[in-house]
């Protein structure tokens, strides 16, 4: 099965044996990598309790990985951000203030500097990402037509500041690694060709040698547990979410 712990083990220990790098999107931005190298971000979306459990398979693999935290309650919680924290990861701010704001730039910037300060005090974070809001009309990424996030302290935002024709993007949206037809906003410009299905897909592509040689890994771990009811319950629900995805994606078009 896929989206499980064990797998999401297995895929990290192949990425090492392929003699792979892993940085923090922060790391990256202050100084990035050489050669083989893969800049590890989870977007919590939901489920934060499922963000501790790969924080802790990552440091018992000496893996040091980016979380970006949305405010909501879901996402938003304290004893799950110390704790990752104090495990050796970065934390960072996963905004979506024009969504939660109505669109209205100046209340937007209000509320997205509140918010970063809320989460500096667990970590001092420097690097933001917008989170998608599908269900919204308002971009988040739109704030930076007014502001600058740079004003803020903040170093780095991957959707402005990664150039993804040398970073090879895998992201996890959809519940699958190739889910771009049901990504509302999680979308990057690329001159990359390769395409995965599956995780196992993606370990045979570092052991073999075909997986490019910088990447960026973007993972929502509420996809990835063992837990047998809640594996399945995330399938359904996805399922579901990715059928409203692309009715939103057609009208959008229209």
């Amino acid at each position: 099965m896929d989206f499980t712990l064990k797998i999401y083990k297995q895929l990290l220990q192949s990425l090492q044996k392929a003699g792979y790098q892993f940085q923090t999107f922060e790391n990256y931005m202050e100084r990035p990598a050489q050669g083989k190298c893969v800049i590890l971000r989870h977007d919590v979306d939901l489920r934060a309790e499922n963000s501790l459990a790969t924080a802790e398979i990552e440091n018992a693999l000496g893996i040091c990985a980016t979380y970006f935290f949305r405010v909501v309650p879901q996402s938003n919680k304290p004893h799950i951000i110390k704790q990752i924290a104090s495990l050796g990861h970065e934390i960072g701010y996963h905004y979506e203030d024009m969504a939660i704001c109505g669109g209205e730039a100046e209340k937007a910037i209000a509320h997205f500097n509140a918010k970063l300060q809320y989460f500096r005090q667990f970590y001092p974070v420097k690097t933001v990402c917008m989170h998608g809001a599908p269900r919204s009309k308002y971009d988040g990424k739109d704030l930076w037509k007014h502001y600058s996030y740079r004003d803020f302290g903040i170093i780095g935002e991957p959707y402005f500041d990664v150039d993804f024709n040398h970073v090879f993007y895998l992201t996890d949206t959809g519940r699958c690694w190739d889910g771009s037809r049901f990504s509302v906003r999680d979308k990057v410009q690329t001159a990359f060709t390769q395409s995965y299905h599956s995780t196992s897909q993606i370990i045979e592509a570092a052991c073999g040698g075909s997986l490019p040689q910088q990447v960026m890994i973007t993972t929502h771990p509420q996809r990835w547990t063992d837990n047998k009811m809640q594996w399945l319950k995330e399938l359904m629900l996805q399922n579901a979410k990715n059928s409203v995805k692309r009715i939103l994606i057609l009208l959008r078009k229209g």
